[in-house]
């Protein structure tokens, strides 16, 4: 019997969708670690380490244990670093496995393209934007751990859970273990409803709507049931980001403009329908509580439950200052 072949020791991971990058990463240290249980993981902000760094880490080690050195947002180096990047990758040691993280764009293409053609096996993990991409996901996340999911229950599961990939994986996964493996729309309806009403969107849609009270609600009850403040300040950005793009666009037929807008129909005809309610100062006002509170729940404020409640008010007092 034949020995098994050793991972490739270099990979490019391409692309901006979190969960997949993560996943793509945690595959490729199952992969290291299934021949070598005691495979060391390193993670470096690219930017950060030198060339001297990097010649450090890939070096072999006094007792040759295995490792996995993984490069996050190697775009953002600079052409000293990328240029080392390059080289010291062409022949790494053995036992050692380097992850290139990169955003996929034009920024620092060169380094992708040149680590491409060193032989890189490459991993596309392109952001999910488009209604269609996230309902394959949910199918996909529903038949990776083991179940069926009815057409119906596709698009109220998104609507329920919002379109954060890890929570929608996160309830993929527990529809499956709580119904047997047969999801359909009332299994879906039956265990989301309460997590519906406090998730972060159900907050950013009473806020969108001027429902200052019923903001302040949901928002009370999604911190107290654990839903965390960056995905509720996630949530309030992508409701100002869509006002501001639907009433952009204009009045048009919501099935045409969701091709061109990259939503669903019935997500470009709810912000149609409040969009009607502001001004164009009063959004521009909205996008700064937003950027500011997304600032604040990552660490630059003290308390984050207070800075989310800061920004609703200020977002609902900004609608109504027409």
């Amino acid at each position: 019997m034949s020995a098994p072949r050793p991972p490739a020791p270099l990979r490019l991971i391409l692309g901006e969708e979190e969960l997949l990058v993560e996943r793509a990463v945690e595959q490729v240290v199952a992969e290291v670690r299934a021949g070598e249980p005691g495979a060391e993981l390193r993670r470096y902000r690219a930017a950060d380490l030198t060339p001297v760094d990097l010649a450090d880490n890939l070096s072999p080690s006094l007792f040759a244990e295995g490792r996995v050195i993984v490069l996050q947002s190697a775009h953002e180096v600079g052409k000293e670093l990328a240029t080392a990047i390059v080289e010291q990758s062409a022949d790494p040691a053995d036992g050692i496995v380097l992850v290139v993280l990169h955003a996929g764009g034009a920024r620092n293409k060169a380094l992708a393209d040149a680590l491409r053609k060193g032989g890189a096996v490459v991993t596309t993990c392109n952001r999910i934007t488009r209604s269609e991409e996230r309902s394959d996901f949910v199918r996909s996340e529903v038949r990776r751990a083991g179940g069926r999911i009815a057409p119906a229950a596709v698009g109220v599961l998104i609507e329920a859970v919002g379109s954060d990939l890890r929570e929608l994986a996160a309830a993929a996964g527990q529809l499956v273990a709580d119904t047997g493996g047969t999801v359909d729309e009332q299994a879906v309806r039956r265990y989301h409803r309460g997590r519906a009403e406090a998730s972060g969107f159900a907050v950013a849609d009473k806020v969108m709507a001027g429902d200052r009270a019923g903001a302040l609600e949901a928002l009370r009850w999604a911190l107290v049931l654990g839903v965390a403040p960056v995905l509720v300040a996630d949530a309030l950005a992508d409701g100002v980001r869509t006002l501001a793009r639907v009433g952009a666009a204009g009045r048009g037929d919501p099935n045409r403009l969701a091709g061109t807008l990259g939503m669903p129909p019935w997500k470009v005809r709810k912000a149609q329908a409040q969009v009607r309610a502001w001004q164009p100062e009063s959004l521009a006002v909205a996008f700064d509580a937003a950027a500011e509170v997304n600032a604040d729940v990552k660490g630059a404020a003290a308390d984050a439950g207070y800075a989310l409640e800061r920004a609703v008010l200020r977002i609902c007092a900004a609608r109504e200052s027409r």
